[in-house]
């Protein structure tokens, strides 16, 4: 249910990394943040510093300084192993290349989740059949990402990524690797997902898809340059 409560903050965000004796900063100081129900875009030219970003607030690297705030818990303040749990308790990650096991059917595939986490085998089964219903695959659990369209095998993803009902979905250009007609499904799919309630961080470097945020963030070495609202 979207709401005032901020999923996301983060203050004065920094990462520098060292490569020898020279460093480089990623991130220089970023602010911002996201409430429950949130579609918030990030855009930004290459090198703009939108994967760092994403590794971080993701849970795949920490900041070299500042405050990273997911769901209230400062993300600094963790040890790896809660992190690790962190990152597989509440987010969920689509990728521009899908990331499916080729040797999986679609049900194994969105279930992978639930390997690390403690539920049992008849809730595991359920929570992954509601999450491939609610992408609109259920006629396809069985097929193996080889026999499946780009659309579908992103859906697939989307669904991987539901199936743990996360704080929030971070999507790292989901229709990089689709036609134009397969971009405006998934588009219409993640805007389904919001207006469910479904929190999303969306990097893209699509104006399509980024037109389709409440917000919208432009990153330029590793800074937040403008943020707009969609119309």
């Amino acid at each position: 249910m979207k709401g005032s409560e901020k999923i996301v903050e983060t203050l004065e965000i920094r990462k520098i990394y060292e490569m020898g004796s020279h460093k480089v900063e990623a991130l220089r100081g970023l602010n911002f943040s996201v409430k429950s129900g949130g579609f918030v875009g990030i855009m930004g030219p290459s090198g703009a510093g939108k994967s760092t970003l994403m590794h971080i607030l993701g849970c795949l690297e920490r900041a070299t300084e500042g405050t990273y705030l997911l769901g209230g818990q400062d993300i600094s303040r963790i040890s790896d192993r809660d992190l690790s749990l962190m990152r597989a308790n509440q987010i969920g990650f689509v990728f521009q290349t899908f990331s499916l096991i080729s040797q999986y059917n679609v049900f194994e595939n969105v279930g992978l989740p639930f390997l690390y986490r403690k539920e049992t085998r008849h809730d595991a089964t359920r929570l992954a059949e509601k999450a491939i219903d609610r992408v609109g695959l259920s006629a396809r659990r069985y097929h193996r990402p080889a026999e499946l369209s780009g659309g579908e095998m992103q859906r697939v993803a989307i669904a991987r990524a539901l199936a743990v009902d996360p704080l929030l979905i971070l999507a790292d250009e989901p229709t990089g690797n689709l036609d134009s007609e397969t971009s405006q499904n998934i588009i219409s799919l993640f805007k389904d997902l919001n207006d469910q309630g479904t929190t999303l961080i969306v990097v893209t470097h699509e104006k399509e898809v980024a037109s389709h945020c409440q917000t919208i963030y432009h990153l330029l070495d590793g800074q937040i340059v403008n943020d707009e609202e969609s119309a």
